[in-house]
């Protein structure tokens, strides 16, 4: 097999495993909302049974590669834990109170909110682009919860929006932090929303059927952080970052397909925004990042 082979090879496994952790997230409002559980306690054993997983392929990569696994999280590794667990609590509080089409259009913007944070955190630069694309998606947005006003579902669509601007925090430090074991940070925060969650709440009132969803809750989690973790290692960011919108059709169709939740036509609406947003950003890093490779290729043929 020649290396161009090779190439084309791993690029097609990291499509297939970005795409598949896209699908794996979008079940996260369906289980959610079919847990009878208060949110708490769906992080709480979703912390657990996510942190076993994760920290088993922690280990489980590094023999992989013939190295003990380093983890020493030191302070910014514990403040990007600390920060990725209140922001899942947010994430999961959030399906509680709307729809799941909702969370997951409001969640679609963090690559923007990303943006503007580290523009504002660390100066990165704030392409025009990116600009007239984020503008596009709080337009989508601005429809979706204008029309949730005095519904009930202004709680959630809240919660989603501080659990946008949690991860789009996350993901700056993570920038930031580029010595930090960053999948060990997200076990360690998985386990502390095990800890949070036993003190604050009773999470040992479950029924059967509970403990069966929240079994299958963590597993899908660990599987999806892991199948995102080596299929963007085999694909440039700008394409990992387009297969992701996937989520948001997946979430709304596995809503209407398991729990007959079928969105008003406003929140269809932005999120059709949102979506268009996202998808033709995605489309402009990709083909800005194929340039350069085409031109090396051309160059190196002749």
């Amino acid at each position: 097999m020649t290396q161009a082979d090779e190439t084309q090879r791993n690029r097609a496994l990291g499509i297939l495993l970005v795409s598949a952790s896209a699908v794996v997230f979008g079940l996260t409002g369906v289980l959610t909302k079919s847990i009878s559980a208060d949110a708490l306690t769906v992080t709480c054993w979703r912390g657990l049974v996510g942190f076993v997983l994760i920290g088993a392929y922690v280990h489980w990569r590094s023999a992989g590669i013939g190295q003990r696994p380093d983890l020493r999280l030191g302070w910014r590794g514990w403040l990007l834990a600390i920060e990725g667990a209140a922001a899942s609590i947010a994430f999961i509080a959030a399906f509680k109170f709307t729809y799941v089409a909702n969370v997951a259009v409001i969640y679609a913007t963090a690559p923007f909110m990303t943006a503007l944070l580290a523009w504002g955190l660390v100066r990165e630069p704030f392409r025009l682009p990116t600009v007239a694309a984020a503008a596009l998606s709080l337009t989508g947005v601005a429809i979706m919860v204008h029309a949730g006003l005095g519904s009930g579902n202004l709680i959630g669509d809240g919660l989603a929006l501080l659990m946008t601007i949690g991860s789009a925090l996350y993901i700056v430090m993570v920038r930031a932090f580029r010595e930090t074991p960053v999948v060990w940070a997200g076990a360690i925060s998985s386990l502390l929303l095990f800890v949070f969650g036993w003190f604050v709440t009773d999470p040992l009132a479950i029924n059967g059927k509970d403990a069966i969803l929240l079994g299958l809750f963590g597993t899908s989690f660990a599987l999806a952080s892991v199948l995102w973790t080596e299929g963007s290692r085999l694909i440039p960011a700008p394409e990992s970052a387009l297969l992701g919108a996937a989520e948001i059709p997946a979430a709304v169709l596995f809503a209407w397909f398991f729990l007959a939740e079928i969105p008003p036509a406003a929140s269809l609406l932005g999120g059709a925004v949102v979506l268009a947003a996202v998808v033709s950003h995605g489309l402009n890093d990709w083909n800005t990042a194929r340039r350069p490779a085409e031109v090396s290729t051309a160059r190196a043929t002749k």
